[in-house]
């Protein structure tokens, strides 16, 4: 990262640069980062007092030093008009990362739209509506005037079930309370919308239903408990490769003091390759399960606990339910929930059938439950931090085993207890904070497949691209596409014509099975193609953005640099539209229904802000929160106090269980039996094809891909989307790295780059998620979990060579990605 073409020196920043909190908007470990602006004019001298750092830099300064910054943190962007200079650079400061920068937040700076550098011109500055067969630059006034007179004319005329809309539910980038706040009152609020679903998902529900349903926040530990911990156990997740800082900062230092370190995981990642350099084999237990058998591994584990006498009576006895059932199994809840003997009526398994199931030995999973478990030698209790992800969120029966994984915890004591927690090592940050939205329901509509039948008349999207993240995406992708077509040919046929018979013609197409879609967005996305209006966002640091990371730490994230263009933050986006719903409800003589889109007279973000998450939480205002800095203070904020937020290092240390709102605060167990494959289609998907096609996600672009696109540094090393796979199967194929190919099955056609990757297990190959070059979801079956969870983790297909490695991929190093200190 410190080679970059054209630059061979930085400008020094000066003493008196302005100085911004940053915390990284990509992942949910969520870095904190200082931001540094001046005028172009000027620059830093090398003495002391000449430079931001105090410090003597005619002197070689090391990387990731207070002073040290490479090429990628610096850029020129537009700030009250003017351009200046900016550098982005950890912050050592900061508890999360303490000045650790990653791939994706060292580059924070380079990704900032820049016309005087260049960078990021593809990002959207004025709104544009489908006029005379292209999109046409417009005013705003005139863009939300068109989505409020066709919404308004399709949800009157029939029903707000005729509304549909996609929607991000987190923080960074494209959420925060001041955005998820603004969106769930225009929809829940002001409209009682049910046909709603998540960027990342086809419903509208929790990747986390069962723990929710047990009591469990998802989120309740703190980082610093990886390094008190004696086992770190996780289970469906890369966090060297996904939520590196945390694992550098906070698990290495863990192992280093000692604990142990579990990974289960089909593929030996660099995770599991990592902990060996840094605990020693002998202190690192990889379990390489069969796909989808998470479940079987995680209840044998709990079976051993519990017939060991491991279990913490103690914490079973006063802080979980006891009386047998407490939640009957129905539609809503895929398993039954209530005490430790209740569930284990189902959860039973030995460790001689386990090991049948997931293909690990019988001694390795026993090996697992007493370093999760057993009391150490002086009969103290073993704390163990449990930690899993998108590998059985997104996998086999996502209910159950999120369930199972609780249980655990749960069993041996391990939650509300320092060194403990059973917690999402997470995607996003979060920043969720919305009206009641029981109007969904649970299960709540599968909007992929409701689109797909021709349902819905108006699609609002915001900020998520089904075409690279969603399943059975070949289907949707065409019944999409057809149906915003029908509505473009209207359009196209009312040209010249009045506002009223531009109306009329898109309501025509509409009924006549036509999709009017607003796509709120950065860039054009590939959803967008089918717009036929699109709203420019802007994104954190052009907006002051407030999120909670991993360990429900709330910061607010400065505004340093103006929107790009005449884009604005989505909450007042939201509340335009809500604007102009109002007035043109009024004009046809809906005042009542008009009444319920009054409440948004905001001018700013902050407005948005206290309006929602600030009117709940009184004690949280932004200048409360830019004085506690990039540490900023942990969520539930429990007061101020002498000038400072307080906040809670980790929940439920009363061991009090909340989350599922039962008076008698106790957690219920699962009853997470084993059951096989749940999203149907998976076994006969299974035998008809060649390969598991695993998601698997790259640290180098993992959720910022679709801005790199246009990324030099990024293109060169992945400019298609990796499918590694083992060499013994690439020389079966004919095939050669950096070869291009197809992945194919009968639901449709993906393609990618050839990785070679010696650890990788014969008939199973990683493809990166969500690539804007290829998306896995084309190949991805309709079959989802109960509650409509989407399984992305598990597809199979067959593969197909399209072409000899190309002058892009030919020059790419292939070596491993495990490497020896």
């Amino acid at each position: 990262m410190a080679y970059k073409r054209q630059i061979d020196r930085l400008p020094i920043i000066p003493a008196d640069a302005q100085e911004f909190n940053v915390t990284c908007h990509y992942c949910i470990v969520g870095c904190g980062y200082k931001a540094y602006t001046w005028p172009m004019n000027r620059q830093g001298g090398t003495a002391p007092n000449q430079n931001k750092f105090g410090v003597d830099l005619s002197e070689q300064q090391f990387m990731e030093s207070e002073a040290w910054y490479a090429p990628s943190m610096y850029n020129v962007v537009r700030q009250n008009g003017k351009d200046v200079h900016l550098v982005v650079k950890p912050d050592s400061e900061c508890v999360v990362n303490s000045g650790l920068g990653s791939v994706r937040g060292a580059r924070m700076a380079e990704n900032r739209p820049s016309k005087v550098t260049g960078t990021q011109q593809q990002r959207l500055s004025d709104p544009l509506v489908w006029r005379n067969g292209v999109w046409q630059p417009t005013s705003w006034d005139d863009a939300l005037d068109l989505v409020a007179r066709v919404t308004a004319r399709v949800i009157t005329e029939g029903s707000e079930d005729d509304l549909v809309v996609s929607v991000f539910d987190h923080g960074g980038s494209a959420g925060g309370y001041e955005n998820t706040w603004a969106t769930g009152k225009l929809y829940f609020q002001s409209m009682s919308i049910r046909n709603i679903r998540i960027h990342n998902r086809p419903a509208y529900n929790s990747e986390v239903h069962s723990s929710r349903d047990m009591g469990v926040d998802e989120l309740n530990n703190s980082y610093v408990d990886y390094e008190l911990t004696d086992t770190i156990f996780v289970v469906g997740a890369n966090p060297m490769e996904t939520q590196t800082n945390l694992y550098l900062n906070h698990m290495v230092k863990g192992m280093q003091n000692g604990a142990r370190f579990i990974m289960v995981d089909p593929r030996r990642t660099v995770s599991v390759n990592s902990a060996e350099l840094y605990a020693g084999p002998d202190n690192v237990l990889h379990l390489p399960i069969k796909e989808g058998t998470d479940l079987a591994l995680l209840n044998a584990i709990m079976t051993e606990i519990v017939d060991q006498g491991w279990s913490d009576s103690d914490f079973i006895a006063n802080s979980t339910f006891q009386d047998g059932a407490a939640v009957a199994q129905d539609e809503a809840h895929p398993a039954s929930l209530g005490s430790l003997d209740h569930a284990m009526e189902e959860i039973r398994l030995s460790l001689d059938e386990a090991a049948e199931i997931c293909g690990v030995p019988v001694e390795d999973i026993a090996k697992a439950a007493a370093w999760i478990a057993k009391p150490h030698d002086d009969g103290s209790r073993r704390k163990a931090a449990l930690a899993y992800e998108k590998g059985i969120i997104w996998g086999n029966d996502n209910y159950r085993v999120v369930g199972a994984m609780v249980n655990i915890a749960l069993a041996t004591g391990n939650i509300g207890r320092e060194g403990g927690g059973v917690c999402r090592l997470g995607g996003h940050q979060e920043g969720y904070f919305r009206p009641d939205e029981s109007v969904v329901g649970r299960p709540a509509e599968y909007v992929d497949q409701f689109l797909i039948r021709g349902l819905g008349g108006v699609h609002h999207v915001w900020a998520c691209d089904h075409h690279k993240t969603t399943i059975n995406a070949s289907e949707f992708k065409r019944a999409h596409k057809r149906r915003s077509d029908m509505v473009k040919d209207a359009i196209d046929s009312a040209a010249g014509g009045t506002r009223e018979q531009l109306v009329d013609a898109i309501v025509s197409a509409i009924n006549a099975g036509g999709l009017f879609v607003v796509d709120m967005d950065i860039i054009h996305s590939q959803i967008g193609q089918n717009a036929h209006v699109i709203l420019p966002a802007c994104e954190s640091n052009e907006m002051n953005l407030t999120s909670m990371n991993g360990e429900r730490r709330l910061r607010l994230s400065e505004k340093y640099m103006d929107p790009y263009g005449n884009s604005r933050p989505d909450c007042l986006i939201a509340a335009g539209i809500a604007q102009n719903m109002e007035r043109v409800l009024r004009d046809m003589g809906q005042d009542a229904y008009a009444d319920k889109f009054k409440g948004y007279d905001w001018d700013t973000e902050e407005d948005a802000f206290m309006d929602g998450y600030g009117a709940k939480h009184t004690d949280v205002t932004y200048d409360r929160l830019r004085d506690s800095g990039n540490n900023g203070v942990q969520e539930p904020v429990a007061g101020y106090e002498n000038g400072q937020l307080i906040g809670t290092e980790r929940l439920y240390t009363d061991g009090v269980f909340t989350r599922h709102g039962r008076e008698d605060g106790k957690a219920l167990f699962c009853a997470s039996g084993w059951r096989g494959w749940q999203a149907a289609g998976k076994a006969r998907e299974q035998a008809a094809h060649k390969y598991w096609i695993n998601n698997v996600r790259a640290n180098i672009f993992w959720q910022n891909q679709f801005l790199d696109q246009k990324n030099e540094f990024i293109q060169e090393r992945f400019p298609y989307p990796f499918i590694e796979m083992n060499p013994d199967d690439m020389v079966e194929e004919g095939l050669n790295p950096g070869d291009l190919v197809e992945i194919i099955n009968n639901n449709g056609v993906t393609q990618g780059m050839v990785y070679p990757t010696a650890t990788a297990k014969p008939r199973q190959v990683a493809m990166v998620f969500g690539s804007p070059a290829g998306s896995q979801g084309n190949v991805i079956n309709a079959g989802v979990n109960e509650l409509v969870l989407p399984n992305y983790k598990h597809c199979w297909g067959d593969i197909r060579k399209v072409s000899n490695a190309t002058r892009e991929t030919a020059g790419i190093s292939f070596k491993s990605k495990e490497i020896a200190l």
